[in-house]
C-alpha cells in the first residue's frame, strides 16, 4: 500500500475487486480495441473500397484481432506525453503492433466513438453487477423475513410504540423498496444503447464521404457495430456524444438503491439501540477505543454514510446533462470521470455491506417480548373493552374509564418510573367485572399483529420468489468486506 499519496477510500476500503476492474484503465483500453476491430470489420463487410479495391482486408482484421489484448501501454504512455491526446496515443500504439492495419484504425471515427461507446459498455456491465448484488440482498432478506414472519414486535409510528407487527413483516418493507429499485434498474438496463459511430457532430458526414453518399449502406453501420459489441441498437440520433441524460438515469438508479439501503440501515441502528436486533459483531471486533463494552452498529452506519454520498452524487450527471451546449462541450469530462465510477464503486460497497449485515443479523426475542409486554396493556384496551361489553358493560362508560386508567398507568411509567400497572387498575375497577387472570389472557402478542404472517407469506410467494426464480443464475454470492 502506498503511504505517500492519496488513495480513494472507495477502492482501498469499500468496493469489490470486480467492480474496480470494470472501471479500470485496462478494461477501458481493451474495450477501445474491440471497438476499433468492430468498426474495421463493419467497414470491410459493407464493402468499403477505393477505385474498385477493398480499403480494408481480412489480413488487417486478423492482425488487429491478434493484438486485441496485449496492449503496449509503455508506447501509448510515451506517445501521449508528446501529443497530449489519449485516443490518438492508443491508435498510434495499436498501429505499432499492427503495421499492416495501422492506416485503417479509427477510420471515419471521432474520439467519442471509443470514449462514449466504452462508457456505455462499462456502465452496462457495472449495472449488471449491481443487479446481481441487489438480487442477492433480496434473497438474504427473504430468508430473514420468512424465519421471523411470526415473531411479534412493537411497530413504531413517529418512533412511538404503535400496533404490533412482526420482525419478518418489517423486513418486507425494506424488501419492497429494493424491489422498486430493481424495477428501475431493469428499465434503465434494458434501454442502454451504444452511441455507434456518428462522427464529430453526429451527422455521419465522414461516412457519407467514405461510402460515396450511399445512404442505404451508411444506415447499416450502427446496427452492425451494436450487434458486434453485444447491444441491440444504437441511439438513433446524437451530437458528438451520447446524451448525458443517460448518465443521469443511471446515477438516479444508484441513488434510489442508496436511499433504500439507508432506510434499512437506519432501522437496524435504531433497533440495535433498543437491543432487539444486532448487526454482526466479530469476536475480536472493537466497538469503542474508550468504552470496551460497546457494540456499535458500524456497518449499518457505513451503509448510511456511503448512501448519502451516492444520493448527492446523482446531482453531478443531472447538472452536466443540463449544461451541455449544442452538440457537445468538454466540461462533462472531468466531472464524469469522477461521478460515474465513484457512484458505482460506492453502491457496490453499500450492497456488499447490506449482504454482510442481513446475513448475520441477530434477533433477540426475549428483549422484543419484554418491550412488547410493557406496552401491550395500552394496545389491548380495545379488546378488553369489547370483552367487558360482552359481559354486560356499557361501551361508552367503559371507554371513558379505560381512558382515565390509561392516563394513571402512563403517569406511573413516565413520572414514577414504575412498571405498567394498567391491567391491575382495570382488575380493581368493578365496572369491568374482569379478574387479573382474565386480563392477562388478552396479553398474547400474536393476537395483535393482524395479518403480518399472512402478508409476509403472500409477499414472498407472489413478489419475491418470481424475482429470485427469474434471476436464479445470479444467486449464491457472499460479500467480503475489507473493514
Amino acid at each position: 500500500m502506498s503511504t505517500d499519496k492519496y488513495v480513494s477510500p472507495l477502492s482501498e476500503r469499500y468496493a469489490s475487486k470486480e467492480m474496480q476492474y470494470i472501471f479500470s484503465p485496462d478494461m477501458k483500453f481493451r474495450t477501445w480495441r474491440k471497438l476499433w476491430i468492430a468498426l474495421a470489420e463493419t467497414e470491410m463487410e459493407l464493402g468499403l473500397s477505393q477505385n474498385g479495391k477493398p480499403v480494408i482486408t481480412m489480413e488487417q482484421i486478423e492482425e488487429l484481432r491478434e493484438h486485441a489484448d496485449d496492449i503496449n501501454y509503455d508506447v501509448a504512455k510515451a506517445r501521449e506525453k508528446e501529443v497530449r491526446h489519449d485516443v490518438m496515443s492508443h491508435v498510434y500504439a495499436y498501429g505499432q503492433q499492427c503495421p499492416k492495419a495501422a492506416g485503417i484504425i479509427h477510420l471515419g471515427a471521432t474520439s467519442c466513438y471509443v470514449g462514449d461507446n466504452t462508457d456505455i459498455i462499462v456502465m452496462t456491465k457495472a449495472l449488471k453487477l449491481v443487479k446481481k448484488k441487489l438480487v442477492n440482498v433480496l434473497k438474504e432478506l427473504s430468508d430473514f423475513a420468512d424465519k421471523y414472519k411470526s415473531q411479534p414486535t412493537l411497530a413504531f409510528t413517529h418512533f412511538q410504540p404503535a400496533q404490533p407487527t412482526t420482525v419478518g413483516k418489517r423486513a418486507t418493507l425494506w424488501m419492497q423498496e429494493f424491489c422498486l429499485d430493481l424495477e428501475d434498474l431493469d428499465h434503465v438496463l434494458s434501454g442502454m444503447k451504444l452511441l455507434g459511430s456518428k462522427g464529430t457532430t453526429g451527422t455521419q458526414a465522414s461516412f457519407l464521404e467514405l461510402f460515396d453518399g450511399d445512404q442505404e449502406t451508411i444506415d447499416k453501420i450502427d446496427p452492425m457495430i451494436a450487434e458486434k459489441m453485444g447491444f441491440k441498437e444504437c441511439y438513433p440520433v446524437s451530437g458528438q456524444t451520447y446524451s448525458r441524460k443517460v448518465d443521469t438515469r443511471v446515477a438516479n438508479v444508484l441513488a434510489g438503491i442508496a436511499a433504500s439501503a439507508h432506510k434499512m440501515s437506519n432501522d437496524i441502528r435504531l433497533l440495535q439501540h433498543l437491543k432487539e436486533v444486532e448487526e454482526p459483531f466479530e469476536k475480536s471486533q472493537i466497538g469503542s477505543s474508550a468504552m470496551a463494552y460497546k457494540r456499535n452498529p458500524m456497518r449499518s452506519e457505513r451503509i448510511a454514510s456511503l448512501s448519502r454520498y451516492v444520493m448527492i452524487d446523482a446531482l453531478n450527471p443531472a447538472i452536466t446533462s443540463a449544461t451541455q451546449w449544442f452538440e457537445r462541450t468538454l466540461d462533462d469530462s472531468a466531472n464524469k470521470r469522477l461521478s460515474i465510477p465513484e457512484g458505482f464503486l460506492a453502491i457496490d460497497g453499500i450492497l456488499d455491506l447490506c449482504l454482510n449485515v442481513v446475513d448475520g443479523l441477530v434477533v433477540y426475542p426475549k428483549v422484543i417480548e419484554k418491550h412488547m409486554l410493557s406496552e401491550l396493556p395500552f394496545m389491548a384496551t380495545e379488546n378488553i373493552m369489547m370483552d367487558a361489553v360482552k359481559m354486560g358493560g356499557n361501551r361508552q362508560e367503559l371507554h371513558e374509564r379505560i381512558r382515565e386508567l390509561s392516563m394513571m398507568a402512563g403517569k406511573n411509567v413516565k413520572e414514577e418510573g414504575k412498571e405498567n400497572n394498567l391491567l391491575e387498575l382495570i382488575a380493581e375497577d368493578p365496572a369491568f367485572n374482569m379478574t387479573l387472570e382474565d386480563l392477562k389472557k388478552t396479553m398474547e402478542p400474536s393476537r395483535y399483529v393482524g395479518r403480518s404472517r399472512e402478508q409476509v407469506e403472500s409477499f414472498l410467494a407472489k413478489v419475491i420468489q418470481p424475482i429470485l426464480q427469474e434471476n436464479k443464475e445470479l444467486l449464491g454470492i457472499k460479500a467480503e468486506i475489507n473493514v
